[in-house]
C-alpha cells in the first residue's frame, strides 16, 4: 500500500514523506470543515432544499480534491467557495432573477468556459502574462484576507457602528480562547513540531470548552436524510438561455472563478509546474458542480494551512477529500469545533503568505499602487476577486499614465477591460 502511495503521489521526488502529506491533509480538512455546514445554510436562502445542498456540499468537495489529488498531484484542495456561494444566491438569483435552476445551468456554462481556457494554452498564456508583482500582490493578499478571516471568526475582531471595526475585549471568552491557541500554536509551529496546527486545534476545543463556548448540544443527534436530494441532481434548467440577464450571469461568473482560482494557484501552489493540471481540474469541479447541484467550486484559501503543514503532493488533497466521506455522517461532531480553535491557524498562514509582499517593487510607483489596491481590497471588501479586480484594471492605467504601456501584455489588457465589464454589470 505505502509503495503504491510513493509511486502515485510521487513522495519520494517531492521530498516528503506520508505522515507529513497526511497530517497536512488533515489540517486542510480541519480549517475548512466549516463550509460542510455552512454552504447549506447560505444556498438554502435561493430555495434549495437544506439538507441535499449539504450533502452536495460534500459530494462536490470529495470530487474536487479527488481531481486535484489524481489528476493534479497538488495538495490544493477544492470546496464550494464561500464568496461564490454569496455570489450564486445574491448576484446570480436575488439580484440578476434567475431561479436557482437556472443559476446552475449558469454555473455549468461557466464551467465549461473555465475548462476550454484550462486545456488550451490559454491558462499558460495568461499565467505568464500576468507581471511577478501582481502575483506576489495576490499571494499576500489572500495572506491579509486569511488573516481577517481568522480575527473576525476568533472574536478577536468585531463589528462597531463606529468605526466598522474595532478590538473585541480580550477577557470575551471567544476572544480568549483565540489568544490562548494562537499561543500553543506559535510555540509548536516556532519548534517544528508535526501536526502543530492540528494539535493546536484540538487543544483550542479544550480550551473553549472550559471557557463554556463548546456547544455540545449538537453531538445529541447523528441522523442524516438523503431525502430530498434528488431535487438537486440535474436540475440545471436553461429555459433562459435566451435572456440578457442569464448571459450576465454567465459572463460575471465566468470572470469571477477563471482569475479569482488563477490567482489562488499561482499564490498558493509551491510547485508551479503543477498549475496547468491543478486549473484543469478545478474547472472540472465547477462543471460538476452545476450538474450536482451546488455553487461554483473553488480553490480554497485554507489550502495553504495544509501547504504551511508540510504538503507538497496530491496525498494532501486526497485525505481532505476522504475526510469529507465520513464527516457527512459526523457534522455534529465538527460543529463543536469552535472557531475560535481554527482562527488562530488562519492567522498564522495569513503571516506565512504576506511574507511574499517583500517581493513587490514599492520603489516602482505603477508596480506599487496596483499592489497596494489589492492588499487593500481583499480583506475590506472581502472577496479576493474584487482584489484582484481593481488591481488587474489599475496596473495597465498607471503604466498607460507615465508612457509605459508597452510594459504591459495585450492580455493584461484585455483582463483590465473585461473586470471593468464585471464591475458595470454587477451594478445594473
Amino acid at each position: 500500500m505505502f509503495n503504491g502511495l510513493f509511486k502515485l503521489f510521487h513522495i519520494k521526488e517531492e521530498k516528503t514523506t506520508i505522515r507529513t502529506e497526511v497530517v497536512a491533509g488533515v489540517t486542510s480538512f480541519m480549517t475548512v470543515a466549516y463550509i460542510i455546514a455552512v454552504n447549506g445554510a447560505i444556498l438554502s436562502l435561493a430555495g434549495m432544499p437544506f439538507e441535499a445542498a449539504t450533502i452536495v456540499t460534500v459530494i462536490c468537495s470529495f470530487i474536487g480534491c479527488m481531481l486535484m489529488a489524481l489528476w493534479a498531484n497538488s495538495p490544493l484542495i477544492l470546496v464550494p467557495g464561500m464568496g461564490d456561494n454569496a455570489f450564486f444566491v445574491f448576484t446570480l438569483v436575488f439580484s440578476l432573477g434567475l431561479t436557482w435552476q437556472q443559476a446552475l445551468a449558469a454555473v455549468f456554462i461557466a464551467g465549461m468556459v473555465f475548462m476550454v481556457t484550462s486545456i488550451t494554452k490559454g491558462a499558460d498564456y495568461l499565467s505568464r502574462s500576468i507581471p511577478k508583482s501582481m502575483i506576489h500582490a495576490i499571494t499576500a493578499g489572500i495572506g491579509l484576507f486569511i488573516a481577517f478571516l481568522g480575527l473576525k471568526n476568533g472574536g478577536l475582531i468585531v463589528a462597531s457602528e463606529g468605526t466598522f471595526v474595532t478590538l473585541a475585549k480580550l477577557s470575551d471568552p471567544y476572544a480568549l480562547t483565540t489568544i490562548l491557541t494562537l499561543l500553543i500554536a506559535l510555540l509548536l509551529f516556532m519548534r517544528q513540531v508535526k501536526g502543530s496546527f492540528l494539535i493546536a486545534i484540538i487543544a483550542g476545543t479544550g480550551i473553549g470548552a472550559l471557557l463554556g463556548i463548546v456547544d455540545f448540544s449538537a453531538l445529541n443527534d447523528f441522523s442524516i436524510s438523503f431525502k430530498g436530494y434528488g431535487e438537486l441532481f440535474f436540475a440545471l434548467d436553461f429555459s433562459g438561455i435566451g435572456t440578457l440577464n442569464f448571459w450576465t450571469a454567465v459572463f460575471s461568473l465566468s470572470m469571477v472563478i477563471i482569475f479569482q482560482n488563477m490567482g489562488a494557484q499561482l499564490g498558493m501552489l509551491p510547485n508551479k509546474s503543477k498549475f496547468r493540471k491543478s486549473f484543469q481540474a478545478n474547472s472540472i469541479s465547477v462543471i460538476s458542480a452545476g450538474l450536482l447541484g451546488c455553487s461554483p467550486m473553488t480553490t480554497a484559501a485554507e489550502s495553504a494551512t495544509g501547504i504551511a503543514s508540510g504538503g507538497k503532493t496530491g496525498l494532501t488533497s486526497f485525505t481532505t477529500g476522504i475526510l469529507f466521506v465520513p464527516a457527512l455522517f459526523l457534522i455534529p461532531l465538527f460543529k463543536i469545533i469552535p472557531n475560535s480553535a481554527v482562527a488562530p491557524i488562519l492567522i498564522i498562514v495569513g503571516c506565512l503568505m504576506v511574507i511574499s509582499i517583500k517581493e513587490i517593487p514599492f520603489s516602482d510607483f505603477t508596480e506599487a499602487f496596483p499592489a497596494y489596491l489589492m492588499l487593500a481590497i481583499m480583506p475590506l471588501s472581502f472577496s479576493i476577486a474584487n482584489g484582484i479586480a481593481f488591481g488587474f484594471i489599475a496596473y495597465p492605467i498607471l503604466k498607460i499614465v507615465v508612457g509605459r504601456r508597452k510594459e504591459v501584455s495585450l492580455t493584461m489588457y484585455f483582463i483590465a477591460f473585461f473586470f471593468i465589464l464585471y464591475f458595470i454589470l454587477g451594478s445594473i
